[in-house]
Formats: C-alpha cells, sequence, structure tokens
C-alpha cells in the first residue's frame, strides 16, 4: 500500500509542505480534492479521519454505500477500501491523516486503536453523527494542527504531536458516550496493539495465528479471542484483509504478471492466488486489473 507520503505526491503530484516528514497532514478539503483520492484507489496505508464540515460526501466502503453529511465524523483504517462516489458542489469537510508506520509507535496508538476499531464493530458503520457544538470543537482543533503544519514554530512536530494526541482524546470521548461501552482492559489493548504491529510486517510470509501468537507470547486461542473482542473481526480476517489489499495494490499499480503477483505474496501457485482473490473480491485478478 502507499504510504502518506506516497499516496500524497500520487494525488497532487507534489509535496504538501518543503519541510513535511509525511508522517501527518491535515487540510480542508473540498469535493475537487477529495475526487482525487480515487487515484490511489484507497490503498493507503494511514489512518484518516473526516469532518463534514457543509454539503454531502457518498462513498463505497467495503462495498457498501455510505452517506456523510455536515457534522459527520468518518474513519478510515488501513485495510478499507473505499472509492468516492459522489459529492455535493457544496460540499466541504477537514482531513487529518497520519501515517500508519510512522503512528504507531507513538503514545496516542491505544486511542487510534479504540477509535478505528470500535465504530466498525459497535456503531456498525466508521462514522459518527456529533452533536452540532462537538463538530465545531473538533474543526477548531483540526485547524488548529494546520495552523501548526504550516507555521514556523521552532518545536512544531511536538506541538502537532500533542495537539494530534488530544483530537484523539476529544473523539474517543465522543465514541464512549455514544458507544455506552466499558473500557477495554489494558493487556487485552497492549496484545491487540502488538498483532496490529506484527502484522504489516509479516502477513506475506506468516499467514497462521499460532506465529503472532508465538512472537507475543501467549496462546493461539487467546490471540483469536482477544482480536475478536477488540474488532469483532478474526486474525485470519485481517491476514487475508492485507494479502487482499496487497495484491489489488500490485494488481493496479505495477506491471507484474498474475503469476507474479502470486509468487510475490507466496501463494503456491497462479490458481491458488486467483481462486483466494476471487473468493474475497468477487471477481478474478484479471477481471480486477482489466476494471470490471
Amino acid at each position: 500500500m502507499y504510504s502518506l507520503k506516497e499516496s500524497w505526491i500520487a494525488m497532487f503530484g507534489t509535496m504538501p509542505m518543503s519541510d513535511w516528514d509525511g508522517k501527518m497532514y491535515c487540510v480542508e478539503t473540498d469535493a475537487a480534492k477529495t475526487f482525487r483520492t480515487n487515484e490511489t484507489q484507497g490503498f493507503i496505508s494511514a489512518y484518516t479521519f473526516t469532518l463534514v464540515t457543509g454539503g454531502w460526501l457518498q462513498l463505497l466502503c467495503n462495498g457498501r454505500l455510505l452517506t456523510l453529511r455536515a457534522d459527520d465524523l468518518y474513519f478510515y483504517s488501513p485495510g478499507l477500501q473505499v472509492t468516492i462516489v459522489s459529492a455535493s458542489e457544496d460540499y466541504r469537510g477537514i482531513c487529518l491523516m497520519a501515517d500508519e508506520h510512522t503512528t504507531i509507535e507513538m503514545p496516542t496508538v491505544r486511542d487510534l486503536v479504540h477509535i478505528a476499531c470500535r465504530p466498525i464493530v459497535q456503531l456498525h458503520e466508521p462514522k459518527i453523527a456529533l452533536p452540532h457544538p462537538t463538530a465545531l470543537h473538533l474543526a477548531a482543533r483540526m485547524r488548529e494542527i494546520i495552523r501548526y503544519l504550516h507555521s514556523d514554530h521552532i518545536y512544531k512536530r511536538e506541538v502537532v504531536s500533542m495537539l494530534y494526541a488530544v483530537f484523539l482524546l476529544d473523539v474517543q470521548n465522543v465514541q464512549q458516550r455514544a458507544i455506552g461501552h466499558l473500557p477495554t482492559p489494558q493487556r487485552v489493548e497492549e496484545i491487540f496493539i502488538g498483532f496490529i504491529r506484527l502484522l504489516p510486517r509479516h502477513f506475506i510470509a506468516h499467514r497462521d495465528i499460532a506465529f503472532y501468537a508465538s512472537a507475543l507470547s501467549i496462546s493461539s486461542v487467546y490471540l483469536s479471542r482477544v482480536v475478536r473482542r477488540v474488532t469483532g473481526r478474526t486474525v485470519i480476517d485481517y491476514i487475508n484483509q492485507m494479502l487482499l489489499m496487497e495484491a489489488s495494490f500490485l494488481l493496479r499499480t505495477t506491471s507484474m504478471s498474475i503469476a507474479q503477483v502470486a509468487d510475490r505474496l507466496r501463494f503456491a501457485d497462479a490458481p491458488s492466488f486467483s481462486k483466494f482473490f476471487s473468493r474475497l473480491k468477487g471477481m478474478s485478478p484479471r477481471e480486477y486489473r482489466a476494471g470490471k
């Protein structure tokens, strides 16, 4: 998948700032800018928060049509395939993006896990309809991040990181009130965070639960239980989703043959890969590459 920096350059052809480190960015957006995200096909290794400030936006999220309206806060987490379908001419929003690989070690990662995973499982869709005063509050927080990103403050990166942490806590507060759910025990969170740290580095070579459980010094049964508790999904679901996203990325962005993609992802042969891809995607690799 694209890193945040790679995806931005693919969409806009240039860096947003000369001194940008690619870790985080926040920007006011409109329909034209938002449609540019389709150029990366949703293959972005980043967490994204979009607050709709005006108009409406429709997107296809993992095959499901989702409509966002003013004061809706939408969450994108790596592994979700998203396509922007339509938007009103007056659509406006604020988009905060945090690169997955550079933010996964941040102290705020536990808050990110709460936010990214809970809506899909417990709210049934990755968005929250915010009360208008709350939406205004979060918009102000995001605009403050924008101001610091474009400032010459000596400690800009540190300030932005702290503002991001406060933003995550504000969102988690809203989410917690909407869900009315008891916090996940710390040990469970630590295990799940450990798993999502391991997964991007090993999903191609290791597709068995035992590998990840052993790396975390726990049993396969316990790891399965933890992942299911936090997200409602299985370990195999996560591994397969990563494989599917990487396969889709390679088919759309490289000239590799289907056999080469199968070999790159360590499938036994091209037919095995095609069967896997067709089962999860609903079309063959050849049909997907042709855009059908």
